[in-house]
Formats: C-alpha cells, sequence, structure tokens
C-alpha cells in the first residue's frame, strides 16, 4: 500500500505578503534592531530585562534574540508558530516565578506595538511609502501574533493602533538610571563606528515621540547617510 502523501502545512504568513519581505531584508532588520533598542532602553519594563542579566550582559544578543524570535515565527508553518510562541509565553511565566511578579499585559502590548511600528518605518525609511492597505496588512499579521501570546485589549484595527500607539509611547516611555548604563554597554559591545550608525538610523526610524527623548544629532547627517546607502 503506497503511503498517504502528508497534506503541506499552511504558512503562518502567505508567501509573496509583505511581512516576509520586510523581516526577510538583513538591512530591515538591521533598522528594526536600532530602533528597538533606543525604544527598550526608554522603557519602564526595561527592568524586567535586567533581572535576568541578559540584558547588560550582552545587550546585543538580547535584541538580536528577540527580532529572531519574531523572524522564526513569520517563516514558519501555523504549528511551529504557535509552538515557539507558546515557548516564548513560557519564559515569561519562568522570569515572572523566579521575581515573584508579573509582566504587566501593557509591556506586553508596547513590545508587538514596537515590531509592528518599526517593521513599518524600516520599509519606508530604504524603500518607499506603504499603502494603507499594506499597513494593515502588517498589522494583521501581528495581531494574530499577540492573539496567540493572549495579550488583551490590542486594537481592532491599523487606524486604532496608530493612535494607541502615539498615546502608549507618550504615556509610558521616560528615561531612566537603565537608560543611560544601557546605551553605555551598546557603546561598548558594539564599538564607536557601529555605535554612530546605529545612533543615526535611530533618527531615522524611530518613533517621533521616542526622537524627542534623546539628543538629536544634525538633522542632515541621517539624510546623507540614507541617501548615500540608497545610491551606493
Amino acid at each position: 500500500m503506497t503511503p498517504a502523501t502528508p497534506l503541506p502545512t499552511k504558512a503562518f504568513v502567505a508567501p509573496g505578503h509583505i511581512v516576509r519581505y520586510i523581516w526577510s531584508q538583513p538591512e530591515h532588520i538591521f533598522f528594526l534592531f536600532a530602533a528597538s533598542a533606543a525604544e527598550f532602553a526608554y522603557h519602564p519594563s526595561v527592568d524586567w530585562l535586567y533581572f535576568t542579566g541578559k540584558l547588560p550582559a550582552d545587550p546585543i544578543g538580547r535584541m538580536f534574540s528577540t527580532l529572531s524570535y519574531a523572524r522564526g515565527i513569520v517563516f514558519a508553518n501555523e504549528e511551529k508558530a504557535i509552538q515557539t510562541i507558546l515557548h516564548i509565553r513560557q519564559i515569561h511565566q519562568n522570569v515572572e516565578t523566579k521575581r515573584g511578579d508579573l509582566i504587566p499585559d501593557w509591556a506586553y502590548r508596547d513590545v508587538l506595538f514596537m515590531l509592528i511600528d518599526y517593521s513599518i518605518r524600516s520599509y519606508e525609511s530604504l524603500r518607499h511609502p506603504l499603502s494603507q492597505l499594506d499597513k494593515q496588512e502588517v498589522y494583521e499579521v501581528f495581531f494574530r501574533i499577540g492573539k496567540s501570546m493572549q495579550i488583551s485589549n490590542l486594537p481592532i484595527d491599523y487606524t486604532a493602533f496608530v493612535n494607541e500607539r502615539a498615546s502608549s509611547l507618550q504615556n509610558h516611555l521616560s528615561p531612566s538610571a537603565y537608560t543611560f548604563d544601557l546605551f553605555r554597554q551598546y557603546r561598548k559591545h558594539l564599538g564607536w563606528f557601529r555605535y554612530f550608525c546605529m545612533f543615526i538610523v535611530q533618527q531615522l526610524v524611530c518613533h517621533p515621540i521616542l526622537r524627542q527623548k534623546f539628543k538629536q544629532g544634525p538633522i542632515l547627517v541621517p539624510y546623507l547617510f540614507l541617501f548615500i546607502y540608497k545610491f551606493s
């Protein structure tokens, strides 16, 4: 008897989807990393990452670990993606048990919002503006991830997300002792040149509310950097 041919597994994100393209490009990942690194430094829940000891010891590895999990979900099939999401949730629950406290739901929501926002901003910085439909499609992918992680009170669509994202940044971001220590660690681990490149990218990609929090360099420098990249 001929063995039955296994049914093809459904991709979590369909081939040809804009999110797959964004997360397949190394330069997009670098822009995502740079912007996320800045936002983590100003976020009040960063103390959870310090609690584990992984962030100050290896801040670059910790940031890329977060992005690697997200990228793995984007390119996985449905079953594997859900397994990865549940694994992430279990890791967080283990940390909560060790600390004897719960990670606030808004902290999970803010990290998800960060991945949505910088997926779009990295693409638009390097390529061209996305249509409202494309942005909605990006949002829907991460909305599914958020629902699978049991994150509550997610905005119903991209338009609602934009408003809630701005409100969240306005209410939650604030410099602390962790902020300055983390930027020192970034510079130590990256070296001055890569740190400078990261800072330039942050001025290009970070949400305007976040950019107001850190000292701006000459306004022409980021755009000159981007011009050289695009036409090199």
